[in-house]
């Protein structure tokens, strides 16, 4: 009982920060220790049916209840808070670093350059894009955004899921932010939001075929880019795991890098209490996630 709580839990984190662009599913699941059990889990479904189901039922419900009700809490902080708010994620990402870059080091005897440059491509590239990408000052604003779905852009929808799903499973890159930046995820969120909207009137079919038209293709493309991607990372962590480790931590110092320059994140202003109350978010995610990936990087 106690384990179905915790994966109810670690669901429940898990999906209140896919709502968040730049945060890391893949580096939340990895501070909340069960990224390995969870690629594992997409892998082996059908290997042990019992033993996969007792592990993603909680998991999902609770992935699907931070989704749709925490998102909104999220959000609202993310207005109000959101200085200290995004340092405590960007504190999470920070204080799993040391693990990854001892993978990097344990993995052979002394460190290539190959494996330098491994990590410094993809610090660079996500740099690169978080500079290039546009202001998202406006993403939480609700607008009539449904007008322009039709069949293309549904698989484009779809696309764009696929591609998002295999950036959520790689510690340090957020598929959110990819929704973001393939213009997708301001009718995700809307549409996410809107769900409360139509459990409260099941007879506005307009919205529940709106709603349909933008979750379906976006759902089954997540679920294609989360198998694909599972399977090729499980394969690769068996034959090239010093790369792996080499390229997620050019991943998450790419992150901290585009999440201190998002502009999301000053929305909030700067005032002494907000400033105080970021450093000290910062210190807290950094030792949660610190203390917490001894235990994953353990695995």
């Amino acid at each position: 009982m106690r384990k179905i709580f915790r994966d109810f839990i670690n669901g429940l984190v898990f999906g209140a920060t896919h709502i968040i662009p730049g945060i890391s599913g893949g580096t939340i699941a990895v501070v909340m220790g069960f990224y390995f059990e969870l690629i594992d889990l997409i892998n082996h479904f059908f290997r042990d049916l019992r033993k996969s189901l007792k592990f993603a039922i909680p998991l999902l419900i609770g992935f699907a209840t931070g989704l749709i009700i925490l998102s909104s809490i999220i959000l609202s902080l993310l207005t109000k808070y959101s200085f200290p708010t995004f340092l405590f994620f960007i504190g999470l990402i920070a204080g799993i670093v040391p693990h990854v870059y001892m993978r990097v080091v344990e993995c052979g005897q002394r460190l290539k350059r190959s494996n330098i440059m491994l990590s410094i491509i993809p610090f660079v590239a996500l740099s690169c894009i978080s500079l290039l990408k546009a202001d998202n000052d406006e993403i939480f604003s609700a607008v009539d955004i449904y007008e322009k779905i039709n069949l293309t852009y549904m698989i484009y929808i779809f696309t764009a899921g696929v591609i998002s799903a295999a950036a959520m499973i790689v510690p340090g890159f957020s598929g959110s932010f990819v929704l973001l930046l393939m213009g997708i995820y301001n009718i995700a969120i809307y549409s996410i939001s809107s769900i409360g909207h139509l459990a409260a009137d099941f007879s506005n079919y307009s919205l529940m075929l709106n709603i349909c038209m933008v979750l379906v293709p976006l759902g089954l493309g997540i679920l294609a880019g989360i198998i694909f991607m599972a399977k090729l990372l499980k394969k690769l962590l068996n034959k090239y795991q010093r790369q792996v480790y080499s390229v997620i931590l050019g991943l998450l110092l790419g992150s901290i890098f585009a999440l201190f320059i998002e502009p999301m994140v000053y929305r909030s202003g700067f005032s002494t209490l907000m400033v105080i109350a970021g450093i000290i978010t910062f210190i807290l995610g950094t030792l949660a996630s610190y203390f917490m990936g001894k235990k994953t990087f353990t695995h």
